[in-house]
């Protein structure tokens, strides 16, 4: 037998040229490019991008060649895979039109073997990140630039193989004793003939060696498409997976034509069970095993959502690094490369899709919108769309041993409120879809606290006051808490666990370290690992307990040390800056295909070495040698600015689309500068003085153009969002005071003397009014007050001295008042008559707090 396969996989990020805008024809074969941005891939429509609230919305084009030599040109099947694009892709060679995909967070084959021809083709890829009422998501606090922000590869095959992750592997019988795997694989017939196909699935264990083989023939006619059910012998006294050593197996696929290996394909395997119990929490592997999470974004600084495989490896391990074993891919489907970190570092991974909702307009036109379409016509193609999501992402990344859960969504409950029934009912499809996918993991409903939804699914996911909200303690259904914290604080921040609502508990042990780590809950996420872009604002972005960036906050430390009993270094100083320390995470980069980068690190030290907290602007630039940063050549630091030093200390990642040395140079008015040498392997080589050089990327800052018509349509903020009360009796609890249901309301008990409800708005709105609505007209003395962290309390309406009655008070409050938490306190609370209210939102707009910059130019679009 001939033991070498056809198939052939090859990179192609490197080499794009780009046009950001529409432009007609520019699929032709020869349409002028050569005045297009040089750029590589993951790229993104926004780079340079550093958490800015608004960012471009339009298209963009990408154009590259293509070489394809003679023996591929001919009886081979080539395809395209794209790991993600956002949000629409039109893909076209050599003019024609090849596919099209929808969908920002799911990869996708394209089939060329027909278009393409041997010689030079020209490849073109239409990208646009238009808001789609029919696409998912409609809405999300996060931010959505388009672009190829993922890798690509071009995949050759013989006419016979697997295709785009046509593996399903399953471990139907694990026990520590012994382990039984399933294969089920598809195998592709694109010829003309009927194949005599055999298929051998080897297993092999860490080490190496083969522990399984299972072999299958089939015939497979012409242009069709044969799935193979395998289930091999039991392998005895498996290396289980599991967090505290995560190891990993592999499948091999191996497929003949007749004698012929024609094709290779691997996928990885870890032996590993669940259980989830309503009363006793979670288990694996037979043992009790208690979720401690982070959410993560996928966005970085100054790359946006362009981020590297080793990207993707950084975050995880620095969620590892912290003493968390347990990822929450807030709040879409991560790339594979993000899944594969999850698998060897050893973190749980609950991969979300990406049906989500979030406090706003709740109107069409932006991400702020209801989470479900607002008009009858666009249900049904929405419907599909998250389908279509959820479908990719399970066949992508069913493989991977870390995924323990399958996410729906992310608090679609901010819909409109005429809408809640349709997602109800959507959200039973797609747990029902979920199982027939995927039998072998569970469904979970995140951010389920309001509206019903908790037990709808196979898992709860409660966010924020889901926590402590009194109908979900031990509510009967298997529950985690898939959100907690949410600290705003920029770097270096207070050395502190931020648990938030977590501590707010009924009936337990306070005197105990975590009194809210019942029997019957599962776990906990925070919210969140790093600060990330947001439509809401840069301070809204900054919840992480590592900054934008990827360096620590003092809370990440503080977790290390209570999980990992790692004890913190000693904080930077304030003192007499002397030198510049150079330093990254690694200094080699294996490959210049925009797969591996370096984390670069700045400090400022005294004479001595010392770290100082001093910020002093800092410039980092390639002084010779290939690679770049975000702003291309060099990039500046400032405190004060988008582009951050603080704590004396600034970081940026690091990527080259060359193979040489580069050499990098931080400098400082008045200080000592530093160097650092970082070589890049691979192909081609930089040639000084023939290589291109990186151009300057300025920062651009955009400011969406809003609607002249927004103004006639007061924006509503509060309801559904997190509450807590001073007390609440049964059937009138807090969140029936924002639950946009004027036939329910909140009670406080009646022998308190007084009273309070607050909400937390999630967002800072600049506001106009508190409107309250209450169950009667009786006379109430009240105060409104506001807080930015929580803690603090400003009056912003007083009618304690002068009551008011009426069950409807629109309470107008100065203009230019910026709101995040809410709360009323009511006065002269007495036996029989309680503190009582029906709802209670706020009309404003969302306020721009972004940090202002000198090294930003503002663009209107």
């Amino acid at each position: 037998m001939n033991f070498r396969s056809s198939r052939e996989i090859q990179n192609l990020n490197r080499e794009w040229k780009f046009l950001l805008g529409d432009m007609p024809d520019a699929s032709a074969a020869e349409f002028p490019d050569s005045d297009w941005d040089q750029v590589g891939l993951p790229h993104s429509f926004s780079i340079p991008y550093f958490r800015s609230r608004d960012f471009f919305v339009g298209f963009g084009w990408y154009r590259r060649t293509l070489e394809i030599p003679p023996e591929w040109a001919s009886g081979k099947s080539l395809f395209l895979e794209f790991d993600g694009v956002f949000q629409e892709a039109e893909v076209f060679v050599n003019g024609t039109k090849v596919g099209a995909h929808r969908g920002g967070y799911t990869g996708f084959p394209i089939d060329i073997s027909k278009t393409i021809h041997a010689g030079s083709n020209t490849l073109a890829v239409r990208v646009n990140n238009h808001w789609n009422a029919c696409q998912a998501p409609r809405a999300g606090e996060h931010v959505f630039s388009g672009g190829i922000y993922r890798n690509v590869r071009l995949v050759v095959t013989d006419s016979l193989h697997v295709p785009w992750y046509g593996t399903e592997v399953s471990t139907p019988r694990v026990s520590r004793e012994s382990a039984t795997v399933r294969v089920k694989t598809e195998v592709a017939n694109d010829s003309a003939d009927l194949k005599c196909c055999t298929l051998v699935t080897e297993i092999w264990d860490p080490d190496g060696k083969k522990v399984g083989r299972f072999e299958s023939q089939t015939k497979i006619p012409a242009g069709s498409r044969a799935t193979i059910d395998q289930t091999g012998e039991p392998i005895a006294n498996p290396m289980l997976w599991h967090p505290d050593h995560p190891h990993l197996y592999t499948v091999r696929s191996l497929v003949f034509d007749g004698g012929r290996l024609v094709d290779e394909f691997e996928s990885p395997l870890g032996f590993r069970w669940f259980e989830w119990t309503a009363d006793r929490g979670f288990f694996l592997n037979g043992e009790h095993f208690y979720l401690r999470g982070a959410n993560v974004h996928q966005d970085h600084a100054g790359w946006g959502d362009a981020v590297t495989d080793a990207g993707a490896f950084r975050d995880v391990r620095l969620v590892k690094e912290a003493g968390f074993n347990f990822i929450r891919g807030s709040h879409y489907p991560h790339s594979p490369a993000f899944s594969m970190a999850c698998d060897k570092l050893g973190l749980l991974y609950m991969s979300e899709n990406c049906f989500w909702g979030t406090g706003g307009s709740k109107r069409n036109g932006y991400w702020d919108s209801s989470a479900y379409p607002l008009r009858d016509e666009d249900a049904a193609p929405f419907q599909e769309s998250v389908k279509s999501s959820l479908r990719e992402m399970i066949r992508i990344h069913r493989n991977h041993p870390s995924i323990f859960s399958w996410s729906m969504c992310n608090e679609v409950f901010f819909t409109s409120p005429e809408t809640l029934p349709k997602v109800k009912r959507f959200l039973r499809d797609l747990v029902e879809y979920t199982h027939e996918l995927d039998p072998s993991r569970s469904a979970v409903i995140g951010g389920c606290q309001r509206g019903d939804l908790e037990h709808i699914g196979d898992i709860a996911g409660l966010n924020g006051d889901g926590a402590s909200l009194p109908q979900f303690q031990n509510p009967g259904i298997p529950n985690l808490v898939t959100e907690y914290g949410s600290t705003m604080a920029d770097r270096p921040g207070n050395y502190e666990p931020g648990w938030g609502e977590l501590p707010i508990v009924y009936g337990v042990d306070e005197n105990q370290p975590y009194p809210w780590r019942y029997p019957w809950r599962s776990g906990e996420a925070i919210w969140c690992a790093f600060d990330h872009g947001s439509i809401a604002g840069s301070r809204f972005g900054g919840m992480g307990i590592l900054d934008y960036f990827r360096l620590p906050k003092r809370q990440w430390y503080w977790y290390r040390n209570e999980y990992r009993k790692i004890p913190p270094p000693d904080w930077p100083v304030d003192g007499m800056p002397a030198v510049l320390r150079l330093e990254a995470d690694k200094k080699t980069l294996h490959g210049c295909d925009g797969t591996d980068d370096a984390l670069v690190v700045v400090t400022v030290v005294d004479a001595k070495g010392r770290a100082l907290s001093n910020c002093p602007p800092v410039t980092l630039s390639v002084e010779s040698g290939p690679g770049e940063f975000p702003t291309g050549p060099s990039i500046t630091f400032e405190a004060d600015s988008d582009i951050a030093i603080r704590d004396g200390q600034a970081a940026i990642e690091f990527r080259s689309y060359h193979a040489g040395e580069t050499v990098l140079r931080a400098t400082s008015p008045g200080l000592t500068s530093a160097t650092l040498q970082i070589r890049t392997e691979g192909f081609p080589a930089y040639e000084k003085g023939l290589t291109a050089k990186v151009k300057p990327r300025p920062y651009v800052c955009y400011q969406r153009a809003l609607d002249p018509n927004a103004a006639n349509h007061a924006t509503e903020f509060g309801f559904g969002n997190p509450v807590r009360a001073s007390g609440e009796v049964a059937g009138h609890t807090a969140p029936m005071a924002n639950d946009a249901d004027k036939n329910t309301f909140w009670q406080s008990p009646d022998d308190t003397g007084e009273a309070w409800w607050q909400v937390n708005l999630e967002r800072f709105v600049t506001a106009t009014r508190v409107r309250l609505v209450f169950p009667t007209d009786a006379a109430r003395h009240y105060r409104i007050e506001t807080s930015e962290d929580g803690v603090g309390w400003k009056t912003i309406v007083d009618r304690i001295d002068s009551p008011v009655t009426g069950r409807e008070r629109p309470e107008d409050i100065a203009p230019g008042t910026i709101l995040h938490w809410v709360r009323v306190t009511f006065y002269g609370i007495r036996l029989g008559s309680p503190a009582t209210l029906t709802e209670l939102s706020v009309s404003g707009s969302l306020a721009v707090l972004n940090t202002n910059s000198s090294k930003k130019t503002t663009t209107t679009l």
